[in-house]
């Protein structure tokens, strides 16, 4: 499935590469919803004096009908997150869980914290 997907650089350059993993782990969402209308994703480099190198902050929402599923993945002292495809990896992976997470409530299964118990 292909979801429409619009991505929004701020504070650094627009990238090609980073465009294609973006669409790339978007559609990927595709195959655990068929309910994904549309994904907006906003990778920003904010300036942070107290920093050294560059720091990623992650915004994905993806539209559903009813409610939305947002994460922002907005942690610059955490390591790894000098590396964009690394803060990509993470937000989409929280994305999926989060989707995974209401999918499963809408088919009134139980999340895996109530299978453990």
């Amino acid at each position: 499935m292909t979801i429409p997907v619009q991505i929004t650089f701020r504070h650094m350059e627009s990238s090609a590469a980073v465009e294609t993993r973006v669409r790339e782990l978007a559609n990927h969402l595709g195959t655990f919803s068929d309910r994904i209308q549309g994904c907006r994703v906003v990778v920003d480099s904010p300036h942070r004096h107290q920093h050294q190198g560059k720091v990623f902050n992650v915004k994905v929402q993806l539209t559903l009908p009813g409610d939305d599923v947002v994460v922002d993945m907005e942690r610059p002292n955490r390591d790894g997150h000098e590396d964009v495809y690394v803060v990509l990896r993470d937000a989409f992976d929280a994305a999926k869980r989060q989707l995974q997470a209401r999918m499963a409530s809408l088919r009134n299964e139980p999340n895996l914290h109530e299978k453990l118990s």
